[in-house]
């Protein structure tokens, strides 16, 4: 697997394709990919949420377990799926909120491109999973790249606001220092986590944020 990685994120993250556990991922995808395994997202799209959001120009991170499983979702953006693909319900959630907080009309689409091209990265914790089975690539390596990412974030960069939803995103936030950044937590959006992620007003919080540190807010309204 050759790492094609924005010119900003390969200089960040240099010393990470040469470890052996980055090698050993490159390794089980090949091996996996050779067994006839279904891996999303596609190759090209591994890597689409750095290659979307430059290192240099993130200003919100909303981080993700691992991608979606069905075919054709998976799309390398946390919690975005293409258009023309069935929105999912955590995403109907993110947007059901976003219309309580902001005032956005509900979208008829998924694809958060939109955000991910005003520098709001939207980063999975494992970066593949195989067809049809949720976590399957947890254990490959990939956290310990993703762990890496979210530490050069928070010691290289200033002002980012980090949303970490439900229990497993909230673990990250010993990565963070919470002096130079806005950490915000809240539920899982899933409807498993029964409505508590209603109401977080996350993304008004991330604008008042962004604003009151002299930068440009996001346009949340797809």
């Amino acid at each position: 697997m050759s790492v094609k990685i924005e010119e900003s994120w390969r200089a960040a993250l240099a010393t990470e394709y040469e470890q052996p556990y980055f090698q050993g991922i490159t390794a089980f995808l090949k091996k996996e990919i050779a067994a006839g395994k279904a891996i999303y997202p596609p190759g090209p799209l591994i890597f689409n949420a750095f290659n979307t959001t430059p290192f240099d120009q993130v200003k919100v991170v909303i981080l993700g377990q691992d991608p979606y499983i069905k075919p054709g979702e998976a799309m390398g953006l946390s919690f975005s799926v293409p258009r023309g693909i069935a929105i999912p319900p955590s995403l109907r959630n993110i947007y059901k909120e976003l219309e309580t907080d902001i005032g956005c009309e509900v979208p008829k689409h998924g694809d958060l491109t939109h955000w991910a091209g005003q520098g709001v990265f939207l980063l999975n914790a494992a970066l593949t999973v195989e067809q049809g089975n949720s976590n399957s690539h947890a254990k490959i390596g990939w956290h310990t790249f993703t762990d890496a990412v979210i530490k050069r974030l928070s010691d290289q960069r200033n002002g980012l606001v980090f949303m970490l939803w439900g229990n497993f995103a909230k673990q990250k936030a010993a990565l963070i220092d919470p002096f130079k950044h806005l950490v915000l937590e809240a539920a899982h959006p899933s409807p498993l986590a029964g409505g508590a992620f209603n109401g977080c007003q996350h993304f008004s919080k991330a604008n008042e944020f962004l604003a009151a540190n002299g930068q440009a807010t996001i346009q949340w309204c797809l």
